[in-house]
């Protein structure tokens, strides 16, 4: 089994868990997915992001 790198929000550390060590926060993966321009999820991204600039009134 291959394990990855995880980054750790809150306290900025890094680990190999699912959940931090030190603080118990859950961690995600470091950098983003690669780039395609098949980009299937695109839309949704766009659409989360819409809608978070609306509740900070921004959009």
């Amino acid at each position: 089994m291959v394990e990855k790198l995880r980054y750790c929000p809150a306290c900025q550390r890094y680990t190999l868990a699912e959940q931090c060590p030190a603080c118990s926060a859950q961690t995600i993966p470091p950098k983003p997915p690669k780039f395609s321009l098949e980009d299937k999820y695109g839309a949704y991204r766009r659409e989360v992001k819409r809608q978070k600039l609306k509740e900070k009134g921004l959009y």
